[in-house]
């Protein structure tokens, strides 16, 4: 089943083509697809209420189109290669057919179990093999799952299971990352001390670590799969019944469960996998995600294996045991297309080319960055060192409640500019509004992004709130799905992110994404990692405040680090935009996935010295104290 462009003229024609005729052109694409029962309609829609039915009236399991329908022809085809942790582990891989049988017998004993159609599962493990059996099996049988990552506290966790409602929370004895072994299910018998809905909890044993089993609630991964038939009908949804749940941590208040629905993301992310990465058939895929963020589920788990082609699975960390680690991945499977966060690349580079010339990368075709706009240094690094600059670098925009990439380049079918992702994908409609909330139509602009149009892959609701959803981003331009970000369009119609709005700063009157200014920071020779604030300014009306992770200084004083990063930016922006205050520090307040936690940042900026709120999605609680110890 090939959904792909192949060329950036046929890109033109199937952009129009989506934008006059939304309907036909998603049509089109559905059909291509297996279908117990074709559609009634094909979309519904009003972004006031909001509601968006796409496919309504259509029948069919989203597993029949990612397992079943490639055994004739591909059963034997390698579906995931596992890399463990450390390089001396034993690696795996699974076929079609093995991931097809696997998922089956998992399938037979949720059922057995206890779990139907519409009960929600939530999956707490780390990144084996069988957590893609996890999530397939809940979508066999019409389970709506929730996968938390496997770093979250055992308060998040339950927090999470109990928004939910989980009925079964699957999970492992424990886990490695890096040079650490963390022990899951303990963090799981915590949480579930608070979690009334759970019946049972099955656990994997990846580790052999001891663990607590309790009798009547726990039991055996392996032991209830043992006996189970290699076949379980699917359960036949409906286009618009949810397929998952998935928490984001957000800047402020409770986490919100984004809902996603079978037939629309189905499409979607197949369609954005393929036009994205350009792969082909023999091609091997590798996204370093972690399948508890969207990017994981998107584009390890469904994109991938609705396009029937092979991918890698990783267990570990790109600095164990070697910081050479995923360049030593690459060759050792050929990967082709290869996606990762900017946050990695900038770790990466800390330690030079040594790593990265040890190995062999000339099967890379395209790279991709995710996460957040990757600044001009990473990506020029990125670019020439591990792309060799032949490889087509795609930098991605999209979000949790898209579902899918939204503005990117495809593969090496389009022009490429340093921090701009690029064109929109056919099927989506970006606007800049004003601050009037007017539509802004020219190019060279910069404005607030927002979407015109729906696409397959839209946020449903947030799980149990649909109000919450609403005022999230429904309520704020009426008519439009608005993303939270700020974007430049320039004089081609390319798009670059700059930012969430409340990461704008107007200092004077001019504004500046956060982002911007962070990449000149980037820019100068002491600084690994910067975070850019506002904080209040009594002539400017906001401030700037830098907090910065420097390199080694060797004899440089603070002092001739904060001039050297005044200048740099002044140099690259302007005056306008140096910081007021920059702070060097140890690290800066990030989640697990990556991101960094600039409420904490901002209120330190404004005087705060406690009160941050919740701070269990973070890495290192402890960076947020030696930040306040020395906060200007």
């Amino acid at each position: 089943m090939s959904l792909r462009i192949k060329t950036f003229e046929e890109y033109k024609t199937e952009y129009k083509k989506s934008v006059n005729n939304p309907e036909r052109f998603w049509a089109e694409i559905a059909d291509k697809f297996s279908w117990q029962k074709k559609w009634d309609t094909i979309l519904n829609w009003n972004f006031d209420e909001p509601s968006v039915e796409w496919f309504g009236g259509g029948k069919l399991n989203i597993t029949e189109n990612l397992l079943d329908r490639h055994l004739d022809e591909n059963g034997t085809k390698t579906a995931f290669f596992w890399e463990p942790n450390d390089s001396t582990g034993t690696a795996k891989k699974i076929t079609y057919q093995g991931l097809y049988d696997e998922v089956c017998q998992l399938s037979n004993a949720l059922r057995k179990l206890g779990v139907k159609k519409g009960d929600r599962v939530c999956i707490y493990m780390p990144m084996v093999l069988e957590s893609v059996v996890a999530i397939l099996a809940c979508a066999r049988i019409g389970a709506v799952h929730s996968i938390i990552f496997a770093g979250f506290s055992a308060q998040a966790l339950a927090d999470r299971i109990n928004d939910a409602t989980a009925k079964v929370v699957i999970t492992s004895d424990g886990l490695y990352r890096g040079d650490k072994q963390v022990a899951l299910k303990s963090m799981v018998d915590d949480a579930l001390n608070d979690c009334p809905s759970i019946e049972h909890c099955v656990v994997l044993n990846v580790t052999n670590e001891k663990v607590n089993m309790q009798q009547g609630r726990d039991v055996d991964y392996h032991t209830i799969i043992k006996n189970e038939p290699k076949h379980c009908p699917p359960e036949i949804m409906e286009s618009e019944d949810p397929l998952f749940i998935l928490y984001t941590s957000g800047s402020t208040g409770k986490p919100k469960g984004v809902v996603h629905s079978c037939a629309g993301y189905m499409i979607y992310s197949a369609y954005s996998f393929q036009n994205v990465f350009q792969g082909e058939e023999n091609d091997v895929f590798w996204c370093t995600a972690d399948i508890g963020w969207i990017t994981g589920h998107t584009y390890i788990v469904y994109g991938p294996l609705l396009s029937g082609v092979t991918s890698v699975m990783f267990e570990g960390i790109p600095t164990y045991p070697h910081p050479g680690r995923f360049w030593e991945v690459c060759e050792k499977y050929n990967v082709n297309q290869f996606y990762t966060a900017p946050t990695a690349i900038r770790s990466l580079m800390g330690f030079g080319l040594t790593p990265v010339n040890k190995f062999d990368l000339s099967s890379l075709k395209v790279i991709g960055s995710v996460g957040e706009p990757i600044n001009e240094e990473a990506w020029t690094w990125y670019f020439e060192n591990i792309g060799k600059k032949k490889c087509a670098l795609v930098d991605t925009w999209w979000q949790t409640e898209t579902g899918g990439i939204m503005i990117s380049g495809l593969g090496n079918l389009s022009p490429m500019q340093p921090m701009h992702a690029g064109y929109p994908l056919p099927g989506i409609q970006p606007i800049l509004l004003d601050s009037e909330g007017m539509i802004i139509t020219e190019n060279e602009v910069e404005g607030y992004l927002c979407m015109a149009y729906p696409w397959p892959s839209i946020i449903r609701t947030t799980y149990g709130d649909h109000e919450r959803c609403k005022n999230t981003y429904f309520s704020n331009y009426k008519g439009y799905y608005f993303t939270g970000d700020g974007a430049k369009r320039d004089k081609n119609g390319m798009y670059r992110i700059i930012g969430r709005v409340d990461d704008v700063i107007n200092v004077s009157g001019h504004r500046f994404g956060t982002a911007e200014i962070e990449d000149a920071i980037n820019m100068d020779d002491f600084v690994i990692e910067s975070a850019v604030v506002a904080f209040p300014h009594d002539i400017k009306g906001q401030g700037i405040y830098a907090y910065v992770v420097v390199d080694q200084r060797g004899e440089s004083s603070d002092e001739d680090i904060t001039s050297s990063i005044i200048n740099c930016v002044s140099a690259r922006i302007g005056k306008i935009a140096k910081p007021d205050k920059i702070q060097i520090v140890e690290g800066l307040p990030k989640t697990r996935s990556g991101k960094i936690m600039r409420r904490i940042l901002r209120k330190i900026a404004e005087g705060e010295r406690s009160n941050f709120g919740d701070t269990s999605t973070l890495l290192d609680p402890e960076v947020v104290d030696k930040i306040v110890r020395k906060a200007l």
